[in-house]
C-alpha cells in the first residue's frame, strides 16, 4: 500500500479540488476492463472501471480513492498520485495536468524533447542577417541561422552537445573572447540559469549540466555557490565579432514553448554601425564557406531566384556573344568580296603600270 506522504490538501470547495474529482472521474470512465488486462466480470451499470478497480491497481485503500474522486478535503502525496496516474494509463499531458491541479510535483518529470518546426527554421532564415536562434531554458541552442552560427564562434564546427551558451560562455575561448562585458553577463546568465532551474533540477539533464559546468569552470562554482537568482535580461547586448569588430543589439524573444522556455531570440542592430558591419559579416560567411553554399541544399524560393539570376545571366552573355559575332562577320571579308578584290587588283593598274604606259 502506498505511503500518504501529504503534501499540501486542498479545500474540498475549492474549484481545483472539484476539476480534479471530475478530471479522475472522466479518465476512469473511459477505460475498459480489456484495456487493463482485467476480466469483464458481470455486467457494468456504468463505463469503464470500477473505482475499487482503479484502487487495486494503484495500491491505495478504496475508501481513500472514492474520496479523492468525490472531491474531499484530504490529503494528496506525490506518490500516490504517481500510481494513480499509472492505473488510470495517463499519457503525459494528463499527467502533468493530475499533478498540477493536486498542486504537487511530479516526481518523475516527463521528458522533454521540442522539435524545431521547418516554419521556424525559414523564418530564421529569412531574417539574416540579422542574428537569430532558437534557445530552451537550460541555454541549449535548438536551432540558429548562419549569421548567429558565427556570432561568436563557429557553432557548426562543435559537437551538438556543446551547443550550449551557458556551458561556451564560461569553456570556449572564442565565445569568451566575444564577451565585452563577460564578467556581469556571466554572473546574470548564472542567476538566471538558477532561477529558471527551480522547477526543474529534478531532471536529469538539469543536475548533469550544473555538474559539467562545476568539473570545467571554477569560474563557475565560484558564482554558482552565490546562489544569486535573476529573471531579466540585458536590453543592450555588445559582442566583439572576431571578423567585424564590436557590434551592438537589442534583443527580441517570441516564445514558442513557454513551460521549457523555448523561444526564438532576434538580435537588432542598435546603431547604423552595427547594421553595416552585419552585412560585412554576411560577406565574409559567404566568401569563407563556398563548400557549404553549394553543397547545401537550396530552398524552393533561393533555387527559383537562382535560376531567374542564371537566366539573366546567360541572356546578358547572349547578347554579348551574339554582337561580338556580327562583329566578326563583318571585319571578315566574305568569298566573294575576296574574289571581287581580288579582280579589282587585277583591272587597276599599279602605278608603276601607268608610268610604263605612259613611256610607251
Amino acid at each position: 500500500m502506498a505511503t500518504l506522504t501529504a503534501v499540501r490538501a486542498l479545500p474540498s470547495a475549492s474549484p481545483r479540488r472539484r476539476e480534479l474529482a471530475d478530471f479522475l472521474r472522466s479518465r476512469r470512465e473511459r477505460l475498459t476492463p480489456e484495456q487493463v488486462g482485467l476480466p469483464p466480470g458481470r455486467r457494468r451499470r456504468t463505463p469503464g472501471l470500477r473505482r475499487e478497480e482503479v484502487a487495486q491497481r494503484a495500491s491505495v485503500g478504496i475508501s481513500w480513492y472514492t474520496w479523492l474522486e468525490q472531491g474531499r478535503d484530504i490529503s494528496v502525496s506525490a506518490q500516490v498520485l504517481d500510481a494513480v496516474a499509472r492505473a488510470l494509463c495517463l499519457d503525459p499531458s494528463e499527467r502533468a495536468h493530475l499533478f498540477t491541479l493536486a498542486g504537487a510535483v511530479d516526481p518523475v518529470p516527463r521528458a522533454f524533447r521540442f522539435e524545431v518546426p521547418d516554419s521556424v527554421r525559414a523564418i530564421m532564415e529569412r531574417l539574416d542577417p540579422f542574428p537569430a536562434s532558437v534557445q530552451n531554458l537550460r541555454f541549449d541552442l535548438l536551432a540558429y541561422n548562419r549569421t548567429f552560427g558565427n556570432l561568436l564562434c563557429d557553432l557548426d564546427a562543435l559537437p551538438p552537445s556543446d551547443r550550449n551558451c551557458m556551458w561556451l560562455a564560461f569553456t570556449n575561448p572564442d565565445w569568451r573572447a566575444a564577451m565585452v562585458e563577460r564578467r556581469a553577463t556571466l554572473e546574470l546568465m548564472v542567476a538566471n540559469f538558477r532561477n529558471a532551474g527551480s522547477a526543474h533540477f529534478d531532471e536529469p539533464q538539469w543536475g548533469s549540466m550544473v555538474d559539467r559546468l562545476r568539473g570545467a569552470s571554477d569560474e563557475f562554482c565560484e558564482i554558482w555557490d552565490r546562489y544569486d537568482v535573476a529573471a531579466q535580461v540585458k536590453p543592450l547586448k555588445v559582442f566583439r565579432n572576431r571578423f567585424v569588430g564590436e557590434l551592438r543589439f537589442a534583443s527580441e524573444r517570441m516564445w514558442l514553448q513557454p513551460e521549457y522556455g523555448v523561444r526564438m531570440t532576434v538580435f537588432t542592430p542598435a546603431d547604423p554601425e552595427t547594421a553595416a558591419r552585419l552585412t560585412e559579416l554576411r560577406a565574409v560567411i559567404d566568401a569563407a564557406s563556398p563548400t557549404r553554399a553549394e553543397t547545401a541544399e537550396p530552398s524552393p524560393d533561393r533555387a527559383a531566384e537562382s535560376r531567374a539570376t542564371a537566366h539573366r545571366a546567360a541572356s546578358d552573355r547572349a547578347p554579348r556573344a551574339g554582337t561580338a559575332a556580327a562583329d566578326r562577320r563583318a571585319d571578315a571579308p566574305s568569298p566573294q568580296a575576296g574574289m571581287a578584290a581580288a579582280d579589282r587588283r587585277v583591272d587597276t593598274p599599279s602605278p608603276q603600270a601607268g608610268t610604263a604606259a605612259a613611256d610607251r
